[in-house]
C-alpha cells in the first residue's frame, strides 16, 4: 500500500520551537462530547499554530510559556503513557477517547516523542475506542497499528479547499493537498474516516465537497467561533463577507446540502 508524501515543510522547526518537557498528574479528562467519555492530550501546546484556533486559551495552563503565542510552544507531557496505563487499569468499563482536544496528536514533536502511538497502543490493549481528530499526514506513520484496533475512527481537520488559505490562516500546519491524501490511504485501508470542516475558512464549498467526499464516513460542519482572532487578516485579504453570519449559514447549507446523510452541523 502506498503512502501519501507528507509534504509538511511548513512546520516550524523544532529549533525555531520552544519545547519543554513537563509532567502532569492526570493523563484523561472527561469529556462534554457526545459519544466521547475523554479526552486525551499528549502535548500542551501546538507547532502547528493555526490563527483562529480556540485553545489558545491553554497558553494560561502552561507553567512555562504563560502569555506566550500560540503555535511557539510546545510542552511534554513525559509521563503521560504512565498515567494513562494507571488510569485505564482502574476502569472497569472501557469507553471511548478522544486524540486530542486542545492539540494535535500528530504535530511535529510526535516524531521524535510518539506519545500519541505509545497511548495508542496502550488504549487497544485495554479494549477503548479511539476517536483521533488530527491535520497531519503523520497519522498514517501508525497504519500498521490502527488497522488492527476493532473500534478506531481517524478525522482530519479540512477547513478550505484553498492551500493559499491554509498558508495564511494555518502557516505552520501540512498542506491541505496531503490531508486528502493521508485520508485517501486510511479510507482505502478500511478504516472509519471522517473530516471536520470546521471552522468553515474562505472556501468553494463544491470543490471541497469533490476532495473529501469520497475518502469519509461523515463530516461535522462548523462556523469560524472565534472571529476576533483573525478579524484584521480576513480584511487585509479581502474576506470581508467571509465573517458574517450569513456566509456561515450559506456555507453551512452548501455543505449540508453536498455532503447530505454523511453530514451534520456541530
Amino acid at each position: 500500500m502506498s503512502r501519501p508524501p507528507e509534504m509538511a515543510p511548513a512546520s516550524i522547526p523544532e529549533k525555531c520551537m520552544d519545547i519543554t518537557e513537563i509532567t502532569v498528574k492526570t493523563a484523561l479528562i472527561r469529556s462534554k462530547i457526545p459519544g466521547v467519555s475523554f479526552v486525551l492530550n499528549p502535548y500542551l501546546g501546538c507547532g502547528h499554530g493555526c490563527r483562529y484556533c480556540y485553545a489558545a486559551f491553554m497558553t494560561k495552563y502552561s507553567r512555562h510559556h504563560a502569555g506566550q503565542p500560540w503555535g511557539s510552544f510546545v510542552e511534554i507531557k513525559t509521563n503521560i503513557v504512565e498515567l494513562l496505563q494507571k488510569e485505564l487499569s482502574r476502569r472497569k468499563q472501557p469507553g471511548v477517547v478522544l486524540l486530542s482536544s486542545v492539540c494535535d496528536p500528530y504535530q511535529p514533536v510526535e516524531r521524535r516523542y510518539r506519545l500519541t502511538r505509545q497511548c495508542l497502543e496502550i488504549l487497544n490493549q485495554c479494549g477503548w475506542g479511539i476517536d483521533i481528530l488530527t491535520r497531519s499526514p503523520l497519522v498514517t506513520r501508525d497504519l500498521d497499528l490502527l488497522a488492527d484496533m476493532a473500534n478506531i475512527s481517524v478525522g482530519f481537520s479540512i477547513p478550505t479547499d484553498d492551500d493559499a488559505v491554509r498558508r495564511i490562516l494555518e502557516p505552520h500546519a501540512p498542506p491541505i493537498p496531503a490531508r486528502v491524501a493521508a485520508l485517501r490511504v486510511l479510507h482505502e485501508a478500511g478504516l472509519k474516516t471522517w473530516a471536520f470542516l470546521g471552522p468553515m475558512l474562505p472556501m468553494d464549498p463544491a470543490r471541497l465537497h469533490e476532495l473529501v467526499a469520497p475518502y469519509v464516513d461523515h463530516v461535522l460542519i462548523d462556523r469560524l467561533n472565534y472571529r476576533r482572532q483573525v478579524r484584521s487578516l480576513f480584511l487585509q485579504h479581502h474576506w470581508d463577507d467571509e465573517l458574517t453570519d450569513e456566509y456561515a449559514q450559506t456555507t453551512q447549507a452548501q455543505l449540508l446540502r453536498l455532503f447530505g446523510r454523511k453530514a451534520a452541523p456541530v
